[in-house]
């Protein structure tokens, strides 16, 4: 199991280098709306895994963000602990549904629970979060793909 600490905005550099090479979308990530966890390597120091999400207004529905494993660590199951993890903590503080935006990981998300989303539904419930934000004025909206799943 990965020790992950809350992410601090001394922080945030670091994940938003980390995430960039991921190619995960950096919208928001300093917001007090987001919850960002991370883990760093003990000796080097350097971000190996981060999650997170952002919920809606009401807190029923959260849009699950940043979850990404080191190149060097991927296949070993982190990618699934750190998504369950951001599930939990989004149920523990109120969310029903889980909703995220991947064009290329959906293997992966369905290996969890998640199946194919409406895109606009997604956007509808969390339209107050970055990510829809971003998407929705960069046109980025109609071109991605949704995946939900209960809490």
């Amino acid at each position: 199991m990965i020790k992950l600490n809350r992410a601090a905005a001394a922080d945030m550099d670091d994940i938003s280098a980390f995430l960039h090479i991921a190619d995960l979308t950096l919208s928001g990530l300093d917001s007090p709306s987001v919850q960002l966890w991370i883990a760093r390597d003990k000796k080097s120091g350097e971000i190996f895994a981060t999650t997170g999400y952002e919920a809606s207004n009401n807190g029923t529905h959260a849009l699950i963000r940043s979850v990404a494993v080191g190149p060097s660590l991927r296949g070993a199951g982190i990618g699934q602990e750190l998504a369950q993890f951001a599930m939990d903590r989004a149920a523990d503080d109120g969310a029903e549904r889980a909703w995220l935006f991947s064009r290329r990981s959906g293997p992966f998300w369905q290996k969890i629970g998640f199946t194919a989303a409406d895109t606009h539904d997604l956007a509808l419930v969390l339209a107050s979060t970055h990510q829809v934000q971003l998407f929705s004025e960069t046109g980025q909206l109609r071109r991605e793909v949704a995946w939900s799943r209960r809490l």
